[in-house]
This record gives C-alpha cells, sequence and structure tokens, in this order.
C-alpha cells in the first residue's frame, strides 16, 4: 500500500504494509495488486494502549479476489498487536508532506504564539450526599491545562463572538500548565495533589493570521494512552513527536521544519508528545478536543478564538437569516 494523502493534505508517496487510522483521521491509500493470482483478507484491529481498560478486541475482513484465483480460501496476514505502539508511532512519525505538491505551504517560521497543553484524565469532586464511581470516589474528568472544557448551554460560543455577548465563555485558558510535574510517571496516577480539575468553559484568543506553536504533552493521571486531538476549522504541520516529557531544550532540534505532514488530527503518543503549528487565518471560534467519543464529554476540549483581520474577506460573515435559534 502506498499511503499519497492524510486528512485531506498530500504526502510524499509512503510504502507500508500496515496503515494506522486514529479517530477523527482520514487515509488516502494506494493498492498495488501485484500479489500472485490468489483470494488475500485486508484486515483490521484496533490500536488500543490504555493498559487495563477493556476494548472491543475484534478483527474485521475483506476480501479481495484476483481474477483467475482458483483457491476460495483467503490468507489472512499478520496483524499487529493491538497494542503494538512501535508499529503504530513508526507509521505515523514517517509521514511527511508533499513539497510543491497541490495547496502545499512552507511552514510558518515566526511564531506568536507558544503554548505548552497537557492533556489527560483527571478528577474533579463528586459533591456532598452523591455517589461517584470514579477513582478515589470522585467524578472521572479530562482536561487540557487542569480546564475540563464544559459546554455552554445558553448561547453557542460563536454567536457569543460576533454579537459580543459576554458571559458565555471565559479568555482565560492558560498558555501553559498551572502546574509543572513529571507528565508521564504513572506513580503519578492517582496523585490527589495534582489530579483534581475544575471545570470551565475557557477559550485562548489569538489575532488574525497568527502563528500558534503547540507542544501537545500527554499525561500519565489516571490512565495513559493515546489521545487523537483534532482541531476544527484549520490544518496544521506536524513538527515532531515522540515519548515522555517533552524536552524544551533539545527536542526542537527534531523539528522537520522542510517537509512535514499536514493534517488535522494528531494522534498524541500514549505516554508522550506531539508539536504542531499553524496559522489563524479563519476568524471565529474553534474546538480542539479528543476525537475519542468518551473523553470529549467529560472536558477533554478547550476552544480558540480568532479575533477578525482588518478585511471583509477575513471577518466572520453574519449567521444566515433562517439560522436555528438554541
Amino acid at each position: 500500500m502506498t499511503v499519497v494523502a492524510v486528512d485531506a493534505s498530500y504526502t510524499a508517496p509512503f510504502l507500508t504494509d500496515v496503515v494506522v487510522i486514529a479517530p477523527g483521521q482520514t487515509t488516502d491509500v494506494l493498492l498495488s495488486a501485484n500479489q500472485p493470482s490468489a483470494s488475500y483478507y485486508m484486515a483490521a484491529h484496533p490500536y488500543f494502549s490504555a493498559p487495563g481498560v477493556s476494548f472491543d478486541n475484534t478483527t474485521t475482513t475483506g476480501i479481495i479476489v484476483y481474477d483467475g484465483a482458483t483457491s476460495s480460501a483467503p490468507k489472512m496476514p499478520v496483524l499487529p498487536a493491538f497494542n503494538d505502539t512501535p508499529t503504530a508511532h513508526k507509521f505515523y512519525s514517517n509521514l511527511t508532506g508533499l513539497v510543491n505538491g497541490s495547496h502545499w505551504k512552507p511552514v510558518p517560521r515566526k511564531v506568536d504564539e507558544h503554548m505548552f497543553v497537557t492533556m489527560g484524565f483527571g478528577l474533579t469532586p463528586c459533591g456532598r450526599n452523591a455517589t461517584c464511581g470514579g477513582p478515589l470516589g470522585q467524578r472521572l474528568a479530562a482536561s487540557m491545562n487542569n480546564f475540563s472544557f464544559q459546554f455552554p448551554t445558553k448561547l453557542s460560543m460563536l454567536q457569543a463572538f460576533f454579537d459580543n455577548v459576554s458571559g458565555i465563555y471565559t479568555v482565560d485558558f492558560p498558555g501553559q500548565p498551572p502546574l509543572v510535574f513529571d507528565y508521564t510517571n504513572s506513580s503519578n496516577n492517582l496523585n490527589r495533589s495534582i489530579i483534581m480539575t475544575k471545570k470551565s468553559t475557557s477559550v485562548k484568543k489569538v489575532k488574525y493570521n497568527s502563528t500558534v506553536e503547540i507542544v501537545m504533552q500527554n499525561t500519565a493521571l489516571v490512565v495513559v494512552e493515546n489521545h487523537p486531538i483534532h482541531l476544527h476549522g484549520f490544518s496544521f504541520c506536524v513538527l515532531a513527536q515522540g515519548f515522555g516529557n517533552y524536552d524544551p531544550m533539545n527536542d526542537p532540534k527534531k523539528f522537520n521544519l522542510v517537509n512535514p505532514q499536514v493534517r488535522n488530527t494528531i494522534a498524541v503518543p500514549v505516554g508522550g508528545w506531539a508539536v504542531v503549528r499553524f496559522r489563524a487565518n479563519n476568524p471565529g471560534v474553534w474546538l480542539m478536543h479528543c476525537h475519542l467519543d468518551v473523553h470529549l464529554p467529560i472536558g477533554l476540549a478547550m476552544a480558540f478564538v480568532v479575533e477578525n483581520g482588518p478585511t471583509p474577506s477575513t471577518t466572520l460573515p453574519p449567521p444566515p437569516p433562517d439560522l436555528p435559534q438554541c
């Protein structure tokens, strides 16, 4: 198989016999039918990195039958183990962008907003006279930079931005975690002094056309796993990814500023980090969140508010007259 695009952005052709797709990602693959005439299974099963958590460990198959095949018994490929992180990382980290391909743009070099965002699980207080099934008897939550995102109920964030309505969200999402600790040390997974989080509807406000760089740091709180982080409204350059705690002195030396893959969803490595960079040239309110269905409702999200630009074409247009009201 040859990967030629991810998340609607062309890649340099990448030959592989394994394709890894996280929730929210898309991958364009060319299949070369160059094997001896026979029937073959194309098979897929989960990549699941969270230890000790149950999941549907089944395999789905499709059958490719060559013209003239005489045997009806398809051959089954050998699949990686469900927790084969090295294979998943090898696939993700070997993808590069197609320089000078359609829609290719060089990596922005001047960074206006540097952000370091921790992501993972946490706890919120159970509350009086309540029984909660989370660790330590508390309520399970998830957060970014210890802010557990809560969707507003009175008005959409985009409408609040357009009409300048206060009280729907706050602009205090921090560009750095409130506490520095050994993020990927599993012995901290139930450390009560760092595991508690709080619910909020917080955003990071950035100026139109500014360049934003985000270090996404996975944490081992409660349990460590791979998180597919999706950014609405933009595609970003994936500069680097690795394991352990991000090293601000040495890891920038690994940045690919020549031909990085461009996508809108990054699978942040289990117990690791990823660095992405994008130009905020799309005014409005844009969610950044984990694309695992069970993680978004418990708060693994934040939002960017991108201010209007100087011209009508760089300004958020008004809602249509028939916009349904909440």
